[in-house]
């Protein structure tokens, strides 16, 4: 701002916004802002496929950071919201591995070319990091008006657990997704894939003016991005019944969002190793919800963050084990199939 002292610049970082210093959420935005610069600005300025050793390679470097982060969180805030945040990660880090199976679906059944579908989910993660802000913003704010919301929050996460293990996983049919239809009927979407462009300019057949079209790619988009919506009913809920600290809970979700893109080309080789994990992620969901309503019962305030992150990884550590044994040998994943079929023809089905 002009004319901002020094002194009151210092003044001004260090106010509080949401429970924290202003230049801790400042330095956070800036690290994500800096990520995404790095990775749209310089790995990937062209469209090109990312092979697994990569998608490795840049999810490390992803998890090192968030851990790197964590400690700062640990350092400066507590060893308290320290184990939070840890916690935090690894049950949105989980949770997001379901999302992995519907984004290689959306791939496999629109087609979408392996050198394209990182820009979809570059600007998926975009996308996320703002409506993330406003899901966690208004669920913090419903926290602090209505503390018994946390309540609702526990409840929904048992009930969508106990779901979770009693319902049938029967194959998914795109071609019958609400979202895909009303797009289909609303938008006029060119056959194939126009490079990295989400929009073309294209005649129109009735009046052969020169119209905006739709492309697959911006299809793609919008289901991954409504997907991430969708699985944030979920998580939000989650990261609320361990902290209900907006700056604990926004910077575990995005930093475990941002490494699990990078992974996604990792995952979506291997994708078949990982459909026995949801009775762990339910699990999960169900340990948190009911510790809620566990630390009322025991007259806690809450259940000491070490218990809380020991659980959920030991939950984890044998749902993924579980998930590796029962599945080796399966066959490939009918979506991991499909996204390669499309990828080679890349053309979308109508």
């Amino acid at each position: 701002m002009p004319g901002l002292l020094p002194a009151d610049l210092a003044l001004a970082m260090t106010a509080d916004f949401l429970g924290k210093p202003v230049w801790a959420w400042a330095g956070f935005i800036a690290i994500v802002l800096a990520l995404l610069a790095f990775d749209l600005g310089v790995l990937h300025r062209r469209p090109r496929e990312i092979g697994v050793r990569e998608s490795l390679v840049l999810s490390g470097v992803y998890v090192a950071l968030a851990l790197a982060f964590g400690g700062l969180v640990w350092v400066w805030f507590g060893a308290r919201a320290g184990m939070d945040y840890l916690t935090g990660f690894a049950v949105e880090k989980t949770l997001a591995l379901d999302n992995v199976f519907v984004i290689a679906l959306i791939f496999g059944y629109l087609g979408v070319p392996r050198r394209l579908q990182h820009r979809v989910l570059l600007w998926g993660v975009i996308g996320v990091i703002v409506l993330r802000a406003i899901m966690i913003g208004f669920g913090a704010a419903l926290v602090a008006s209505f503390s018994w919301t946390l309540y609702v929050f526990a409840a929904f996460l048992i009930v969508t657990g106990v779901k979770m293990l009693t319902m049938d996983d029967g194959p998914t049919d795109m071609s019958r997704n609400w979202l895909l239809l009303f797009l289909r009927r609303r938008l006029r979407i060119v056959e194939g894939f126009a490079d990295e462009r989400f929009f073309v300019r294209r005649p129109d057949p009735a009046t052969g003016r020169a119209v905006v079209w739709a492309t697959p790619l911006f299809v793609a988009l919008v289901l991954v991005e409504v997907a991430d919506v969708v699985f944030a009913v979920d998580s939000v809920p989650a990261i609320f019944a361990i902290t209900t600290d907006p700056f604990v809970v926004y910077t575990s979700n995005i930093f475990a969002i941002l490494g699990l893109r990078a992974l996604y080309f990792a995952l979506a080789a291997v994708i078949e190793r990982f459909r026995y994990l949801k009775p762990a992620l339910a699990a999960v969901l169900v340990f948190i919800g009911g510790k809620v309503f566990a630390a009322d019962l025991l007259g806690l305030e809450k259940i000491p963050p070490a218990v809380s992150l020991g659980v959920t990884l030991a939950i984890l550590a044998a749902g993924i084990a579980y998930s590796f044994w029962r599945s080796a040998g399966a066959p490939p994943a009918a979506a991991s199939q499909a996204g390669e079929a499309g990828g080679e023809a890349g053309q979308a089905p109508r």
